[in-house]
């Protein structure tokens, strides 16, 4: 099957903190062709063993942040590389999400110090995203104009608006809007949300750290995408609009245009026909 990724990414540092602790990568997880950041653009062919989009933001003193972002994407690509074929594209990233988690939780416990990051991951076989989440980065599918959220935040303002104590349109005014609920080595276990999408040629996937989400809205991020000429114009566009707003904490975007032998996108077909969830996350409960 002969699909490719026109992919254009980047991360800032934002107004305020002096390390960026966000990272992503993109990569072709046949030959190993990657991102390098802050910023990148190129162009990914489908090979046998896929290819990984990933963002992921990270949390804790010192260097530890940056540390663990970096340790979550480089562990996920080395893990889904090394794989063989065979498993099934749900067990090789859910097991990829397992051990990136693991190598973050030991190398803190070897450090003695407290780490970990958020991460959300698309792992592309054949004709199918899975896209996979611990935390609160996001997962969007741009698509016949549209726009559309693949993940849910694991957060504790997430939880409030599910449990009907809090409206969506206020949650990001909450004190505690940027508390998660889990996070990748910060904890000794993860539960991984997946969902499985079917691409259609000229699907637009955007993957961005909480730094753009709470600062541009989802219509302004479709806008952009879909008004600029291209998608590094796109994602630069993006961080300038969050830089403007306030740029409180680091910034990331990664834009993945998909082309090739995909069936066309149609506003006909609803995106319930497309895209599946295979796994949730069970959040606490609200007492």
């Amino acid at each position: 099957m002969n699909i490719q990724l026109q992919v254009a990414a980047r991360t800032d540092i934002g107004q305020v903190r002096i390390k960026n602790e966000d990272a992503y990568v993109a990569v072709d997880l046949t030959t190993g062709t990657a991102s390098s950041m802050p910023d990148w653009q190129g162009t990914l062919q489908l090979g046998a063993q896929g290819l990984l989009l990933a963002v992921s933001d990270g949390m804790g003193g010192a260097q530890a942040g940056e540390v663990a972002s970096g340790l979550v994407l480089s562990s996920l690509a080395e893990s889904l590389a090394s794989k063989p074929v065979g498993r099934s594209s749900s067990e090789q990233i859910i097991g990829a999400v397992e051990e990136a988690h693991h190598a973050v939780w030991q190398d803190a416990c070897a450090q003695g110090m407290k780490m970990g990051a958020t991460v959300t991951a698309v792992y592309i076989r054949g004709g199918a995203a899975y896209v996979a989440e611990v935390g609160d980065s996001r997962a969007y599918l741009i698509r016949a104009g549209r726009i559309t959220q693949l993940t849910k935040d694991q957060s504790y303002v997430q939880l409030l608006v599910d449990a009907g104590a809090v409206r969506s349109e206020d949650a990001q005014l909450l004190p505690m809007r940027n508390v998660i609920l889990q996070a990748m080595g910060h904890q000794p276990t993860v539960s991984v949300a997946l969902g499985r999408l079917e691409l259609r040629h000229l699907d637009c996937l955007l993957l961005c750290s909480d730094g753009l989400s709470t600062k541009v809205s989802d219509d302004a991020l479709r806008d952009v995408v879909l008004t600029s000429p291209d998608l590094e114009s796109a994602a630069k566009t993006l961080i300038d609009l969050g830089y403007r707003r306030g740029g409180e904490d680091n910034a990331t975007v990664l834009l993945a245009g998909v082309g090739g032998d995909l069936p066309a996108a149609t506003l006909q077909e609803p995106l319930q026909q497309t895209f599946r969830v295979l796994e949730t996350f069970d959040a606490p409960a609200v007492h």
